[in-house]
């Protein structure tokens, strides 16, 4: 008997309550060739892009793997992600070369290679924007139509407020003063990734029995293909019901974001569990291909993050400005950072897909604005690259700048990576037209 070819875009679907519901399907055996290395059709399995980005900074003793090439090992701040080391390469020694104002200049030149777009001053500083798309657009832009979602925007820590322009607010630019924004809230992503149509009582009530609306669908389907293929179909919807059961629980993962200028000082903000329910539902979103482009906005540039799982009291931006040396705090709250980062990567790993998971098909680029937050240096950058970009990124290795290059490598280097062809990426002192070719296959 020949076998059962399904398109990768399989939807299970229903009706509930005359309203229709659909759900996608990730990866199955039914749609891949016989090695399980490719679609069906001949296709590969997709790539992704992803950035996954942090406010102010690390502690360059701790941070700085010794070692090069494969045969690196971690810091401190690094050894939270060593279930994941074979996908990371840390990146050292390279400098943003667009620098004139930390913060700003940090930002706008890792995201974009180019130096800020000025909006105005205020207080003792500047107001700026992206003088231009951020990485993960131009990625997005080249990839538009491949997904339902041309690229999805996730939070976590609270934004906390502050007069310095979009750059110290949002992640995701498509220009100047033109951004994507996060969504923090967890339920909100859900019903985006797995509700549709107006926002009626009848179809909230519908959205809250999706699983059941398409269960019918479902069985059908699972009599068609092999006990591999239905069991992953089981678990598929255990996991979706699980994510959604959680939310509709958990208050603290539902709460609304701070306004703009608000400082809530109730309570202490739930980020590991914020931060786990957003990685499960970007797995889900990913492995089901409703969206090949992503960013997570862990927290925001000049973090006012209160990480009080590392014993601050304060914001991650002031305690870095007050704290004396060597700054225990920051060193930990660092660490906190990462084992979140590791929370993400660890869920991507364990979701497969054919013969592997979709750390396999990614490259993210995860990296700050900063080195250290207390001399707000841009030389010495924090970069990881994660992944494997289906076989084209070399991972698990250190690369080690001895010469100060230019920032703007790594990013060519995952623009490479996922198959953009433009010769250079960034513009002035940012511009350069080398990747990293030893990360590179």
């Amino acid at each position: 008997m020949s076998k059962l070819f399904l398109p990768r875009r399989t939807l299970l679907k229903g009706i509930v309550s005359g309203v229709a519901a659909s759900i996608a399907l990730p990866v199955l055996e039914a749609m891949l060739n016989s090695h399980g290395d490719a679609l069906a059709e001949g296709k590969p399995i997709p790539k992704r892009f992803g950035l996954w980005f942090w406010g102010n900074g690390i502690r360059r003793a701790h941070w700085t793997p010794s070692g090069t090439g494969a045969a690196w090992t971690p810091g401190e701040e690094l050894a939270p992600l060593n279930a994941v080391k074979e996908y990371v390469s840390p990146i050292t020694g390279l400098e943003v070369k667009t620098a004139t104002h930390p913060h700003h200049s940090g930002f706008s030149g890792i995201l974009t290679g180019k130096k800020y777009f000025q909006v105005g001053t205020t207080r003792d500083t500047i107001v700026s924007t992206c003088d231009g798309p951020s990485i993960d657009q131009t990625v997005a832009e080249a990839w538009k139509g491949k997904a339902p979602f041309r690229s999805l925007e996730l939070g976590v820590c609270r934004f906390r407020g502050t007069d310095e322009g979009t750059a110290f607010q949002h992640l995701s630019h498509n220009g100047r003063n033109n951004v994507n924004p996060s969504e923090y809230v967890p339920a909100k992503v859900f019903e985006r990734l797995f509700g549709a149509g107006p926002t009626t009582p009848q179809i909230s009530a519908a959205r809250k029995s999706v699983l059941d609306a398409v269960m019918e669908d479902a069985k059908a389907l699972q009599l068609k293909v092999s006990s591999v293929d239905k069991t992953r179909i089981e678990q598929h919807l255990e996991s979706i019901r699980s994510i959604e059961a959680r939310l509709s629980t958990t208050p603290a993962l539902c709460t609304t974001p701070a306004k703009p200028g608000d400082y809530p000082d109730s309570g202490k903000e739930p980020i590991a569990e914020v931060n786990k329910a957003q990685a499960e539902l970007l797995a889900m979103a990913l492995a089901c291909d409703l969206t090949r482009v992503f960013s997570v906005l862990f927290s925001t540039c000049g973090a006012g993050t209160v990480f009080w799982q590392a014993g601050a009291t304060n914001s991650m931006h002031q305690t870095c400005h007050d704290e004396p040396n060597p700054q225990p705090i920051v060193h930990r709250a660092t660490v906190f950072t990462m084992q979140q980062l590791a929370v993400f990567l660890e869920t991507l790993k364990a979701t497969k897909e054919g013969t592997g998971n979709l750390l396999d098909s990614s490259a993210i680029l995860c990296t700050t604005e900063l080195s250290e937050g207390n001399v707000h240096s841009n030389d010495e950058y924090p970069i990881l690259l994660v992944g494997k970009a289906g076989g084209k990124l070399r991972s698990g290795h250190h690369y080690r700048s001895t010469s100060k290059e230019n920032a703007s490598k790594a990013l060519l280097t995952a623009l490479r990576a996922v198959d953009m062809t433009m010769p250079s990426y960034g513009e002035g002192a940012g511009l350069t037209s080398e990747p990293i070719s030893s990360l590179l296959i």
